[in-house]
């Protein structure tokens, strides 16, 4: 039987009609039967989305940012297609949607679900302009509904994947049609067993692509970004960056819990275990031969930058002179696992927690409400913590230059400090 090869390309790579354009080259002598192509949203639609969203809780009129939305994917279409072609009703009929949607009632209670089910469109949109294209190109695609196999329990915004029965739907639902043509279908969304859309948290369509990559025993997964690889640091914050030709799924793994934007966090693990080379190449210069992460890579000792903005540093103090205890932590982590609020750094002291975390829109609020009888809680926003893997002690004091340090940690391998400029 045929490997399958599954190809995601992120909002970069479908941001305008140029970018569409340049999808299409790339796939003109590499489409075949068995691939899987996976989208993402065009540019930063998901933001816009979210923006929508954070004004309809507040009580603002949005509807010139969904008309502004509207035009940028009519534009889109109209660069790409000639007058009158079917996409541009499917464009419409999507919008439509997505106002019925918008018509309905938005509260903090019920924010998650709501949130999936409005944010989803923008991988439908792309994913129909995109399939569309091709085929107007004779590069026959069939456009499939990601929610068709991508199983999920109800966890909305964070949804965790049903592998038994994902791993069921894809061999028996897409397996037989992709024996006879290439299938293009959506990142990042999902359904849960009443049929609801989830989604797999922000820039999930890499784990979109892991997740069909080990349900149909691909023989690889490729990543297009606008980097020729996995460097070792994000070249928009930091000059003189290098590229790693190989990466062990260790590694690659250890660099995005840390944060590191190349890749989601929860993509490694499944194709790891699998044994599914995963390659992260440029869409910019597609024949260069990008990175590749597999079990059999050397180790590196180059040192590796993680930057996260945006984050929050709050500390809990118990406020009855007692130490810090085992029941304290397990405390505020359940509160936090309750809130679907990930740790990124924790430093504990004999009477205090000291944690980082990214901000959401009212998690921080809900934290302190819920804990603020047990414990003294101070906080700071709008900081970032800096993450970087195999330090070179020299390099610190540089990174430090201009900067407020608020928290540091080191550890042999790793070095991480929480600043803010002064």
């Amino acid at each position: 039987m045929s490997k399958t090869w599954i190809y995601k390309f992120g909002g970069a790579s479908v941001k305008d009609s140029s970018a569409v354009k340049n999808l299409a080259e790339i796939l003109r002598n590499r489409l075949r039967k068995n691939m899987i192509i996976v989208v993402s949203a065009m540019g930063k639609t998901t933001n816009a989305l979210e923006s929508i969203l954070s004004e309809k809780l507040n009580g603002v009129d949005f509807s010139k940012n969904s008309a502004i939305l509207r035009s940028f994917h009519l534009e889109i279409c109209e660069a790409l297609f000639p007058t009158g072609h079917s996409i541009f009703a499917q464009v419409e009929n999507l919008f439509f949607q997505l106002e019925n949607q918008l018509q309905k009632p938005l509260s903090q209670e019920n924010y998650d679900e709501y949130y999936d089910q409005v944010v989803g469109f923008g991988e439908l949109l792309s994913s129909k302009i995109v399939a569309e294209y091709l085929c107007s190109l004779d590069m026959i695609v069939l456009w499939q509904d990601a929610r068709e196999v991508i199983e999920t329990d109800s966890d909305f915004r964070f949804a965790k994947i049903n592998w038994e029965k994902t791993r069921k739907s894809c061999q028996n639902t897409w397996k037989p049609i992709l024996e006879s043509f290439p299938i293009l279908t959506q990142g990042f969304i999902g359904r849960d067993p009443k049929g609801r859309t989830t989604t797999l948290g922000r820039e999930g369509s890499d784990f979109t692509a892991a997740i069909l990559g080990t349900s149909l025993d691909a023989g690889s997964v490729t990543i297009w970004k606008d980097v020729p690889g996995v460097l070792n640091a994000d070249p928009k914050i930091f000059s003189q960056t290098q590229k790693f030709d190989e990466l062990g799924y260790r590694e690659a793994a250890e660099m995005t819990y840390f944060g590191a934007s190349v890749i989601h966090p929860k993509t490694i693990k499944p194709l790891a275990n699998a044994s599914i080379p995963l390659y992260v190449k440029s869409f910019m210069d597609p024949d260069s031969p990008g990175t590749k992460i597999h079990e059999k890579a050397p180790t590196h000792g180059i040192p590796t930058f993680v930057l996260k903005k945006d984050q929050i540093l709050v500390s809990f103090k118990v406020t009855d002179f007692t130490f810090i205890e085992e029941k304290h932590i397990h405390e505020i982590y359940e509160q936090l696992r309750s809130l679907k609020l990930r740790v990124n750094m924790l430093q504990l002291s004999a009477i205090s927690v000291s944690l980082v975390i990214d901000h959401q829109l009212f998690k921080l609020e809900q934290l302190l409400k819920k804990l603020k009888g047990d414990f003294e809680i101070r906080y700071n926003e709008g900081l970032e913590l800096l993450t970087i893997l195999h330090p070179k002690a020299e390099e610190i004091p540089v990174l430090q230059e201009g900067y407020e340090i608020l928290l540091e940690q080191s550890t042999r391998n790793t070095y991480q400090v929480v600043r803010r400029k002064n």
